[in-house]
């Protein structure tokens, strides 16, 4: 979790007396490179043993003191900001109600959520948002909570936001909320490719990989072919193992997603691999020009909407304090 601020930004002449207390906060991207995905426990959940890695596509959010909370969510062109949740359900909201609560103290403040993270993408767009806003409103308010409590407050948002708070590459197990780094020789290189169908609803993919694999094992497939490779730097290593349960009943969802993988990997991409529960897709490259030449034989190929990313980066990082 990075809680220093980048010192100033060039442009801004407003002097800071005339404006409320503010903080701007930078979250990333996730993608899985490992996704195992055991039987649905009696509680619903299904245990995972996953590796996330951080990569270089942001949402921004800046939150404001106000007398009254208030989320304002504007995005990249290829961003649905219409599916964004709103009131209550937003969680940007649940975030702030969660730490307010914790503090006993009014749940009050301004947003303004600037999304290049994909909506219902596989890429954890919301969980970096709530972690955007804890770690903004925990400087905002200079409550300095210890990172254990922090951590514990995103597990109870959503099993991807500690990890959005850490950043990196990690292991998730439990249900993705156990997060533990581990060791990487990158840089990676990745080309991701959102949806212009619209997203996957993550609960509808999990239902479908329980109506596709009755008899899934209670503990969920090892990463530690894929922790090797990752120490390796060799992305020929590590295209070979990387894994996705979830990907079989995502494709079985959304059939346009096999070409878009098999047509990926003909313009020079070391694999495909469908982002988490989709429908976004990330290709890794032997390099920066090799991604960027997938990303054109991509877009040469009809895909309106084809970025270039590298991981591993940083999670949640305060960038400015105003």
């Amino acid at each position: 979790m990075g809680r220093e601020p980048a010192r100033g930004r060039p442009g801004m002449v407003t002097p800071k007396d005339r404006r409320p207390p503010s903080v701007d906060v930078r979250a990333s991207a996730k993608i899985n490179l490992h996704l195992g995905v055991g039987a649905a426990r009696d509680d619903g959940f299904h245990p995972l043993e996953t590796v996330y890695q951080a990569i270089g596509l942001h949402d921004e959010l800046v939150a404001t003191e106000a007398d009254a909370l208030r989320v304002v969510t504007h995005g990249a062109a290829y961003v649905d900001v219409d599916a964004v949740p709103a009131g209550a359900d937003n969680i940007v909201a649940r975030a702030t109600a969660l730490l307010a609560t914790r503090l006993d103290r009014a749940a009050v403040a301004d947003f303004l959520v600037h999304k290049e993270i994909p909506v219902a993408g596989g890429m954890a767009g919301g969980s970096a948002d709530a972690a955007a806003a804890l770690l903004a409103l925990d400087r905002l308010w200079d409550a300095q909570t210890p990172d254990d409590e922090l951590l514990a407050m995103a597990a109870e948002l959503g099993s991807d936001v500690p990890f959005a708070l850490i950043g990196g590459t990690a292991l998730g197990t439990g249900r993705g909320e156990v997060v533990t780094p581990v060791a990487d020789s990158g840089p990676w290189w990745w080309v991701v490719v959102p949806s212009a169908a619209g997203g996957l609803s993550t609960p509808a993919v999990y239902r479908r990989f329980d109506e596709m694999f009755p008899g899934a094992d209670a503990q969920p497939a090892p990463a530690d072919r894929l922790v090797e490779a990752l120490a390796t730097g060799d992305p020929q290593r590590l295209g070979a193992v990387l894994h996705n349960d979830l990907q079989e009943p995502a494709l079985d969802l959304r059939p346009d997603l096999a070409d878009l993988l098999d047509r990926g990997e003909t313009e020079g991409a070391v694999r495909g691999l469908v982002s988490g529960s989709g429908p976004t897709c990330v290709f890794l490259a032997e390099s920066p020009t090799a991604a960027h030449a997938v990303a054109a034989g991509l877009r040469g190929g009809g895909q309106e909407v084809v970025l270039v990313a590298a991981g591993p980066v940083p999670g949640a990082q305060v960038v400015e304090v105003g």
